[in-house]
């Protein structure tokens, strides 16, 4: 597919003590963080809120701590509505997505724990969960849009915020997906083998796999802040993003 392609480190991590969980067969449930603070009136999304993916009347309390339950969870990405938000102007570790257009895909990669029947067996991975075509781009948002606009982005979580206190319409940046945007069935593993294929430094140097460091701490480092990591008009890249689409179909449909 045509496209540059982005990647953005999504969802619960180390720093909160708890993570999606991946299962055997290669499904998967996505968390979000938790918002940085409580939010007034009844936009948030708490985390008593979520739903499985799989089961839209199964909950997911059983993988987030019991003190976050009623706490309102930054549901960002969402794959309803597919739309991703970010401060873009404010915040270095997002500042390469004020250059995505429309057309270009945005990736979201999270860190997954494996669980089985009996639940977390504490291993970890950065698994790909689905990707946006991006088709509107609301930018440097400052005040609460207009009713138009809401419908369109109104199940952001960077909305929802400002609809709940006017100090947060703090300019961010909300990136919406057209109808070829998905969420994968299954989770798609990021893996050296994949890295090393389609991934580069941002000065298009190979990624270091420093023997003091695991594969999951490497992964991790160099996926920290967003970025383009495959633009088709470089050389070698449309190579690098055929590998990726191929992955992906062999990984994420359902079985």
């Amino acid at each position: 597919m045509a496209g540059r392609i982005y990647l953005a480190n999504v969802g619960a991590n180390a720093s909160h003590r708890f993570a999606g969980p991946v299962f055997p067969d290669g499904t998967f449930e996505f968390l979000p963080i938790p918002e940085d603070s409580e939010l007034p009136g009844g936009h948030a999304v708490r985390y008593r809120d979520l739903r499985s993916f799989y089961d839209r009347d199964a909950d997911l309390l059983r993988y987030v701590p019991s003190r976050l339950w009623e706490w309102p969870a930054h549901y960002d990405p969402e794959f309803e509505s597919f739309t991703y938000g970010d401060n873009c102007d404010t915040s270095p570790r997002a500042a390469s997505l004020r250059r995505i257009d429309p057309g270009d895909f945005l990736f979201f990669l999270a860190r997954l724990v494996r669980w089985d029947e009996r639940g977390p067996i504490q291993e970890h991975g950065f698994y790909l969960l689905g990707y946006l075509h991006v088709e509107d781009i609301l930018r440097e948002v400052t005040a609460r849009p207009s009713d138009e606009v809401l419908g369109r982005f109104l199940a952001n979580a960077h909305v929802r915020r400002g609809l709940c206190d006017p100090g947060l319409w703090d300019r961010f940046w909300v990136f919406k997906g057209s109808a070829r945007s998905r969420r994968f069935h299954r989770a798609v593993p990021v893996t050296r083998e994949l890295a090393s294929r389609i991934f580069s430094s941002a000065d298009g140097s190979p990624w270091r796999w420093d023997s003091g460091r695991t594969d999951l701490q490497v992964i991790g480092s160099y996926t920290r802040s967003c970025r383009c990591v495959i633009d088709p008009s470089r050389p070698g890249h449309t190579e690098r993003a055929g590998a990726l689409w191929d992955w992906v179909k062999e990984h994420s449909s359902q079985a």
